[in-house]
C-alpha cells in the first residue's frame, strides 16, 4: 500500500483519510460498547456472583499492567496500520469463540474470563498504536479537534445502543449479542486498512528488535512521562479517578438490579447505562471549545473536584431517573479529565515516542487505576453493600484532587494564562 504523505486537507471532514480512520473507531466502539454491557451481564447470569461479575471489569484494564509497555515500545517501530488491523483481526476471532461455544453449549464462566482478558491484551498492541497514528494522521495542531470528533461520536453510541442493547438482552442471551462486536472488529480492520497515508514517521537507523533494545524503548518513554510535569500529573490523578470509576463500574450490574431495581435488561436498564453517553458527549464537544479558553492544566484543574463530588453521589441516587441524571453529570466531568489528558499528552510527545508514552499513561492511569478499582470495589461491595462499596471506592478521586491542587498544574495553568493575556 502507498504510504507516501499527501496533502492534508485543512478540515477533517474533508479528509478521506480520516474519514475511513474515524468509521474504523466508531464501528470498532460500537460493537465494544455491546460487549461491555453483555459480557458482565453473561458473567452474572452464569454465577449470580458480585466477585465475578466485577472480575470481568477488571479484566478490561489489567492486561495493560503485564503488556501495555511492551505493547507501545513495539508500536513504535513497527508500521502502526499493520498492528491496528492485525489485532482487530485476531479479536474478531476470540470474541467470536464465545457465542460459537454458546451455540455448542459448551460455554463457561471461565472461558468468558480467559477471552475478555486476552482480548484487551490484544487490544493493547491496537491501542499502542493508535496512539501514535492519530497524531501523525492529522497533524498535532488538529490532535484535539480529532480527539474530539471520536470521542463525540463514541459518546452517541454510548447514549443508543444501550438502550438497545437492554431491550436486546431482554430476548437474546448475551453470549449471541457477542457476534455483533466480532464483526465490528472485522469491518474495523478492513477501514484501517483502506487509510493511504502514512501513520509512522520513517525509521530509519533504529537498533536490531532485541530484549534489551525493547527494555530501553519502555525506559524512554517512561523516563519522558515521568520527568514532564504536565504528562506526569495528569497520569496520576487520571489514575486515581480511573480508580474510582472502575470499582462504580464493576458493580454496576449489580446496582441497576438490586438497588436501582431496573433488571439487568430491558429499556429502563439501558438508559441508566445510556446516561453516561451523554455526559461524554458533552464533554466531548465542550473541549475544543474550552482549549480556546483555558490551558489544559486548568481544565484538569477544575473537572476532578466535579467527577470527584457527583462520583460519591451517584451511588446514592434514590431511583433509576435520578441515577441517570447523576451518570449524564459525572460523565460529563470524568470524560473531560480523561480527554483532555489524553490530547494533552498527544500534543506534547515527540513522534518516535508517541505509543510508548500513551501506553505507559494509559497502562497507570487507566489499567492500575481501574483494574485496581474493579477488584476492590468488588470486595467492598460485597464486604459492606454495593452503595457503601460504591462510595467507598469513589473516595480515590478526591485523593486524586488534592494531588492536582499541589501539583505543578497550577504553575502550569498560571504560566499558559500569562502568556495569552
Amino acid at each position: 500500500m502507498d504510504e507516501t504523505r499527501a496533502v492534508t486537507p485543512p478540515r477533517l471532514r474533508d479528509d478521506p483519510d480520516f474519514r475511513r480512520y474515524f468509521v474504523a473507531r466508531a464501528l470498532s466502539t460500537t460493537g465494544s460498547m455491546v460487549t461491555a454491557i453483555a459480557l458482565p451481564v453473561l458473567v452474572y447470569r452464569l454465577s449470580g456472583s458480585t466477585v465475578l461479575t466485577a472480575a470481568v471489569t477488571a479484566l478490561e484494564a489489567a492486561p495493560y499492567l503485564l503488556t501495555g509497555l511492551f505493547a507501545g515500545a513495539l508500536a513504535d517501530r513497527w508500521n502502526r496500520r499493520r498492528v491496528m488491523v492485525s489485532a482487530d483481526l485476531v479479536n474478531a476471532v476470540l470474541i467470536g469463540s464465545v457465542p460459537l461455544a454458546y451455540l455448542l453449549g459448551v460455554l463457561t464462566v471461565t472461558q468468558v474470563l480467559v477471552v475478555a482478558f486476552v482480548v484487551q491484551a490484544v487490544y493493547t498492541f491496537f491501542d499502542g498504536a493508535n496512539f501514535g497514528a492519530l497524531p501523525v494522521l492529522v497533524g498535532r495542531a488538529r490532535v484535539a479537534q480529532a480527539n474530539s470528533a471520536v470521542w463525540s461520536t463514541s459518546s452517541l453510541i454510548e447514549l443508543f445502543v444501550p438502550p438497545l442493547t437492554g431491550l436486546l438482552l431482554a430476548v437474546l442471551n448475551p453470549a449471541g449479542l457477542l457476534a455483533l462486536d466480532a464483526l465490528s472488529f472485522v469491518a474495523s480492520a478492513l477501514a484501517v486498512r483502506g487509510i493511504v497515508r502514512a501513520m509512522s514517521e520513517p525509521r530509519d537507523g533504529q537498533l536490531p528488535l532485541r530484549p534489551r533494545v525493547v527494555l530501553g524503548d519502555i525506559a524512554e518513554g517512561l523516563g519522558y512521562l515521568v520527568r514532564h510535569p504536565g504528562v506526569r500529573t495528569m497520569t496520576i490523578v487520571g489514575s486515581l479517578q480511573s480508580l474510582a470509576g472502575g470499582g462504580f463500574m464493576a458493580l454496576m450490574v449489580v446496582w441497576c438490579d438490586r438497588e436501582l431495581h431496573v433488571g439487568t435488561s430491558g429499556l429502563r436498564f439501558g438508559l441508566v447505562w445510556g446516561a453516561w453517553g451523554i455526559g461524554g458527549l458533552i464533554a466531548a464537544l465542550a473541549l475544543p471549545r474550552l482549549l480556546k479558553r483555558r490551558a489544559p492544566a486548568a481544565i484538569t484543574l477544575y473537572a476532578l473536584p466535579a467527577s470527584a463530588v457527583i462520583g460519591v453521589l451517584a451511588p446514592l441516587s434514590p431511583g433509576w431517573v435520578v441515577a441517570a441524571f447523576a451518570l449524564l453529570v459525572w460523565g460529563s466531568a470524568y470524560v473531560l479529565v480523561i480527554v483532555n489528558s489524553i490530547s494533552y499528552r498527544q500534543q506534547v510527545t515527540p513522534e518516535h515516542l508517541l505509543g510508548r508514552v500513551n501506553t505507559a499513561g494509559r497502562m497507570l492511569s487507566w489499567g492500575l487505576g481501574w483494574t485496581v478499582g474493579a477488584m476492590v470495589g468488588g470486595l467492598l461491595g460485597s464486604q459492606f453493600g454495593i452503595r457503601s462499596g460504591m462510595v467507598l471506592v469513589g473516595l480515590a478521586s478526591f485523593v486524586g484532587v488534592i494531588v492536582a491542587w499541589t501539583s505543578p498544574l497550577r504553575r502550569i495553568a498560571a504560566a499558559h494564562d500569562a502568556a495569552t493575556a
